[in-house]
């Protein structure tokens, strides 16, 4: 992470913290363009300002000077053309001024603004005045201090929902202990094993947003290696084959023959299938169905799992990719299709959820052929 005097200084690679991921800093494209039109416009209106003030000065002194060594039946002229000059005078000034305070005051306002940004008020917008380069500023720091405020709303959101999942662990792991330590409890294995588990719970919750940080900081290490779509098919369903069976849930496997070869992570991509299959079981009833598919797509291979479950309500579907979002009897912290999305992304793909209460659910994801 580059330290904050050198991105001060302007060097090269370093980026403000509340830069958007992903997005090339400095910004490329017409910012130059921009700022020479303004420069231009700044020096164009001080040069008409100067040149007025010259011309109409001059004007106005020589006016002055004949007309006043005319006699005085003859100075109405000199006088008339002298009050021009005067007028044309004040009018450059208030144009020139008019200029500057459309120029000022946007300024003045981006920098009172940019104070209470620092002091951590997200809320505050910027009105967008003044010339299209004051109101492009405007636009784009209002853009900046709306994702500042989203960052920081997910920010305090993620410690909650983690504070609320670490209690329930926490709270067993604690209890048992001191049980075990005022000589309330045994030290045996039935005391013993569910602080044990317990532990294996907030092992897995850590691990799951080690993953899922990494993966949407873009610093995830995919070891991608070629592999067939019918392999990491076959390879999901297997691992839940028993489970299906257990459950009397009839799982099915449709893979379309001469897919391309994938040159992917088997291990990541196989989380995610493993995420989706879990959950399908988990909410697909006895007598119902989970298929798994592959087919050939524009961009490389698309994989499905679909169930005949319940399915999502049309208020949660929107959310399921959200973390800490848990459906009815998830066991989970909720973090396994926030994962799974970002382990798709990882790969350049896309996972979408389908779903309608009583029709079941379907999540599609497609990964590309070629990196």
């Amino acid at each position: 992470m580059p330290d904050r005097e050198g991105f001060r200084r302007g060097g090269p690679g370093f980026r403000p913290p509340w830069w958007p991921e992903g997005e090339p800093f400095p910004p490329r494209g017409g910012g130059w363009g921009y700022r020479r039109r303004f420069l231009r416009r700044m020096v164009f209106g001080a040069g008409v300002f100067l040149l007025l003030w010259f011309v109409a000065g001059a004007v106005l002194g020589g006016f002055i000077w004949h007309g006043a060594a005319q006699p005085s039946g003859h100075r109405g002229p000199y006088l008339g053309a002298a009050l021009f000059a005067l007028t044309l005078l004040v009018a450059g000034v208030l144009v020139v001024r008019r200029l500057f305070r459309r120029t000022a005051l946007p300024l003045q306002d981006v920098m009172d603004a940019a104070d209470r940004v620092a002091g951590g008020d997200y809320e505050v917008r910027l009105r967008e005045q003044g010339f299209g380069e004051m109101r492009r500023l405007a636009r784009s720091f209002n853009q900046m201090t709306e994702r500042l405020g989203g960052a920081e709303r997910r920010r305090r959101e993620l410690l909650a929902d983690l504070a609320h999942e670490l209690r329930t662990p926490l709270s067993v792991i604690q209890g048992n202990a001191e049980g075990m330590l005022d000589g309330l409890y045994a030290m045996d294995r039935t005391h013993l094993e569910p602080v044990l588990e317990e532990t294996r719970v907030m092992s897995r919750l850590l691990e799951d947003l080690q993953t899922l940080s990494t993966a949407e900081a873009g610093a995830l290490r995919l070891h991608r290696e070629p592999v067939e779509a019918e392999t990491l098919v076959e390879d999901a369903i297997s691992a839940f084959r028993s489970q299906a069976e257990a459950s009397g849930v009839r799982l099915d496997a449709r893979v379309d023959p001469g897919l391309p070869v994938l040159d992917v992570d088997p291990m990541r991509v196989g989380e995610v299938l493993s995420n989706l299959l879990s959950n399908a079981l988990r909410h697909t009833p006895t007598g119902g169905s989970v298929t798994v598919s592959s087919a050939a797509a524009p961009e490389g291979v698309a994989f499905a799992v679909q169930d005949t479950g319940a399915g999502i309500s049309a208020e949660a579907l929107p959310h399921v990719f959200d973390r800490f979002v848990k459906g009815e009897g998830s066991r989970g912290a909720g973090l396994g299709l926030a994962i799974a999305k970002s382990l798709v992304e990882a790969h350049g793909g896309e996972l979408t959820a389908e779903s309608a209460p009583g029709r079941g659910t379907t999540m599609r994801f497609t990964i590309s052929s070629h990196r």
